[in-house]
């Protein structure tokens, strides 16, 4: 019996740890997908295909150029910003006039991601492409006597860092402010001066960074990068963001933590449940707390 208790310990104890550690990283993988909406309610259903670039971005680095995976995550950022702006200014304008942007916009971003899903096929085929797990570190890790995989300690310890940055932004510099007032009222910002136009734009490219960013490392958690990924990982930002509050970025992080504890809880408990979190997690908050954990809006200081 005291066996038997020990191992449940030990089992909750791995849960917790490895669900932090990943929860960390589907916190970055969801940010961008919260800023996007924050800022310009819009909900990018290509969100999971820009990730999947990023891990398609990361393994040409790698097998063409020798560049580190970790490397490659700060490479990727400048030229998904580039592509994020083009991409705000070619088709954002075109819904502001819309009836009902919300709609439109949910039929766009679903044409996109099947254009970059069949673009990407055609380019690179449908194949599984995988990075050697000596491209980082990849010692196992022990952390009160069990051991963890070198990937998720990695994978958390680059998201950790970037999310701060992301926050600091956010928080810390003018910019960053003039993005939460957008985010808190676009109508009121404009009116003090806020070219949220401007703001708009920055905000999708840094949506997009975040994304492509995250899925440099995506493609050690998920175990390797494929054409088709994108949708089901946006199902998980989307949860994660409905779950920890849309709009808010402290409830995507919070959000992210907690499906990372709750994924890795049914892995250990209830293994062949554990890909129906993310949509327990989305049907609960819609029915018990539809505002998602940290709904009340915060003021902008």
């Amino acid at each position: 019996m005291p066996n038997e208790g020990k191992l449940a310990y030990l089992l909750f104890e791995y849960s917790i740890i490895a669900g932090v550690l990943l929860g960390i990283f589907y916190a970055f993988l969801s940010m961008g997908l919260n800023l996007i909406f924050g800022v310009q309610k819009i909900i990018n259903l290509a969100h999971g295909d820009m990730v999947m670039l990023g891990g398609f971005g990361a393994w040409e680095l790698y097998y063409t150029y020798h560049v580190n995976p970790i490397l490659a995550v700060v490479i990727v950022i400048p030229f998904t910003v580039a592509l994020g702006l083009a991409l705000y200014y070619l088709l954002i304008p075109r819904l502001s006039g819309a009836t009902d942007m919300e709609t439109l916009s949910l039929v766009l971003f679903f044409g996109v991601s099947q254009v970059i899903e069949a673009l990407t096929t055609l380019g690179l085929g449908n194949n599984e492409r995988n990075l050697p797990i000596n491209s980082i570190p990849s010692h196992p890790i022990h952390v009160l006597g069990q051991a963890f995989a070198a990937e998720a300690w990695v994978a958390a310890g680059v998201s950790l860092p970037l999310l701060a940055l992301f926050f600091f932004y956010l928080y810390g510099t003018p910019l960053g402010r003039q993005t939460r007032a957008v985010m808190a009222d676009s109508n009121e910002a404009a009116a003090v001066g806020i070219d949220s136009g401007r703001v708009s734009a920055i905000s999708f490219g840094i949506g997009l960074a975040l994304a492509t960013s995250s899925g440099v490392m995506a493609i050690f958690v998920l175990g390797g990068v494929n054409p088709s990924e994108g949708p089901g990982l946006t199902i998980i930002a989307f949860a994660i963001v409905v779950f920890g509050s849309l709009g808010n970025p402290f409830g995507t992080l919070l959000g992210g933590v907690l499906f990372g504890i709750a994924y890795e809880a049914a892995q250990v408990y209830a293994t062949s449940w554990s890909d129906l979190v993310p949509l327990v997690l989305v049907l609960g908050v819609i029915l018990l707390k539809p505002q998602g954990l940290l709904g009340k809006r915060t003021r902008v200081v």
